[in-house]
């Protein structure tokens, strides 16, 4: 009776055993109760992984297990998948992915363990878990996502080469990303971004240099395997496979056009926003994105570039003959090709008197070296070198042209009230009132009374402590927060304005029309007008706003203009 009583305390274990080495990946088993249960089931039943089948260890030894195609006395299905069991669950602590130098051991024991074991699901399903827990949600910054992303892409490849778990446990990552507004900036500036750590700007280069083993790869084909039963039949393996990972990133998009635009606003920023501009290093990686994105894409970023270079040639012109002395203001001007260039913040601003003067001589001697060509200025547009020196203390500051007129206003009168600042400057008040904090941070300013400034006396300026490293902290700050370029969302809904003539017409003509109608007889009718690339998605959210601001009325599915 005791041993009858034994054998159901073991079958009851076996039967514990199955679940968990065949499908449940995470259990509240510990470590030793599964190496309990592991002996149990390699002395007592070979277990076959496929189809939970079990057969007595008294069969003969020339029979074959089906699970790992060993002899059932040498079979080691059990151990196989305590093994994807234990690295499984260390793979989930997710760092791992991000990681893959330090993990590809514990990847490498999971491909292997995936060749004996029918676990896709379960691996597939716990990855996708992971990452939606850790990176899916407000919390986590665009750039880590991207980082995180672009890890488990590398991890994924070297685990699946087929791209099939790739494809699967991202997908989630995919659609998070593309409802993130700041994603295209994110990644457009990671791929032109100097350091270590820029994976992305590695990936270009990488790109590249790889362009030429392309015919190497194509004569491997004894190397070829067939895709896993979970691929998907509509889609193209080879397509799957050959994607790199900045294909993946931009096909989160499906359109070039969204990119090209957003580095063609990034590299107006920085050219716009830097006193000496590193050419050499904007130009090698726009030659490296023309290898990614094509040469046609990117011809208006080398006409920029181009600009940049003969405003150099043409500053040393018009000052050779110009020696200043100490007093003298100095101006180098940009001359920018403006059908080329990205739209710009439509601001305003007066520049002092003195200013415009200087602006009128160089564009006198611009229009004697190029005939009949001359110059139209956009005065809130540059950077503006200063050397303020107040009481005993001198400061060496480079600044917007918005900050360095404000302060030279002060210069001729040291008390100011906002309103008088907004008849000489031409600027709302609510910009100026948020303005003026960076000189009062600064301690170069100070408000007397509600909306009334006054410049600091040079006793008590010397008094300030604000720190040298300090003040340029808040100089980068002030002069990086903001953009002097459209954002990509305005420049993106000027372009989706050419179609609303269109849409108009047709809903005039046809009173009502789906979304999908409206999709089709764009493509056919509007296919020559300039950023004709639109998703259906984004046409979508075109109408709706349409609808928001009353220009059409949307009954069930179908938009039509309202009555008048």
């Amino acid at each position: 009776m005791a041993k009858k009583g034994e054998l159901e305390a073991c079958w009851s274990k076996i039967n514990y055993a199955f679940p968990i080495l065949n499908g449940t990946i995470f259990t509240e088993c510990t470590n030793e109760e599964f190496e309990d249960i592991q002996e149990i089931v390699i002395n007592l039943v070979f277990f076959n992984v496929f189809d939970n089948e079990y057969e007595n260890s008294d069969m003969g030894e020339d029979v074959m297990c089906s699970g790992c195609w060993n002899d059932y006395s040498d079979c080691n299905c059990a151990y196989i998948v305590k093994v994807f069991h234990d690295t499984n669950r260390k793979l989930m602590e997710l760092q791992l992915l991000e990681r893959l130098a330090d993990s590809q051991p514990a990847v490498d024991d999971i491909k292997l363990c995936l060749d004996k074991t029918d676990l896709r699901p379960t691996l597939c399903k716990n990855l996708q878990t992971a990452l939606e827990t850790r990176l899916l949600h407000p919390g986590v910054n665009t750039s880590e996502i991207l980082t995180a992303y672009v890890s488990t892409i590398r991890t994924l490849r070297h685990l699946d080469p087929s791209g099939v778990i790739l494809e699967t446990v991202t997908k989630p990552v995919r659609n998070y990303l593309r409802n993130r507004e700041d994603t295209v900036r994110s990644v457009v500036s990671s791929l032109t971004e100097d350091g270590v750590g820029s994976e992305l700007a590695e990936e270009l280069a990488k790109f590249a240099a790889d362009g030429e083993d392309d015919l190497e790869k194509e004569d491997l084909w004894d190397e070829w395997n067939p895709d896993p039963v979970d691929a998907d039949p509509k889609a193209n393996s080879s397509d799957r496979k050959a994607s790199d990972i900045i294909s993946m990133l931009v096909n989160v998009y499906g359109s070039k056009e969204l990119f090209v635009n957003e580095y063609r606003t990034l590299l107006a920023d920085r050219i716009l926003g830097q006193i000496v501009i590193n050419t050499e290093k904007e130009i090698r990686y726009l030659e490296l994105l023309k290898l990614r994105f094509g040469e046609s894409q990117l011809h208006f970023c080398e006409v920029m570039l181009k600009d940049i270079y003969d405003s150099k040639r043409l500053n040393a012109l018009i000052h050779q003959d110009n020696t200043p002395d100490d007093s003298q203001i100095v101006c180098n001007g940009k001359i920018l090709s403006a059908q080329f260039w990205p739209p710009f913040k439509d601001e305003s601003l007066e520049l002092p008197d003195v200013i415009k003067q200087l602006l009128e001589r160089y564009t006198k001697c611009f229009e004697a070296l190029k005939g009949n060509r001359t110059l139209n200025w956009i005065p809130h547009l540059g950077n503006v070198v200063l050397e303020i020196e107040i009481g005993q203390k001198t400061l060496d500051l480079v600044v917007s042209p918005f900050n360095a007129t404000l302060i030279m206003h002060f210069q001729d009168k040291p008390e100011w009230s906002l309103e008088e600042l907004h008849q000489v400057m031409k600027v709302p008040i609510t910009i100026l009132r948020r303005k003026i904090t960076y000189w009062q941070s600064m301690g170069l300013i100070t408000e007397k009374s509600a909306d009334y400034y006054v410049l600091v006396d040079g006793n008590d300026a010397n008094k300030s402590s604000v720190a040298t490293s300090q003040v340029q902290e808040m100089i980068c700050e002030d002069e990086e927060s903001e953009s002097v370029m459209a954002s990509a969302h305005d420049q993106r809904e000027g372009e989706l304005q050419v179609f609303w003539s269109y849409i108009v017409g047709m809903l005039t003509n046809l009173d009502s029309l789906p979304l999908d109608r409206i999709h089709q007889m764009l493509k056919m009718f509007a296919s020559q007008a300039p950023g004709t690339e639109c998703s259906i998605q984004e046409l979508r959210q075109f109408l709706d706003t349409k609808v928001r601001t009353h220009q059409l009325v949307l009954q069930g599915s179908m938009y039509k203009l309202p009555k008048t």
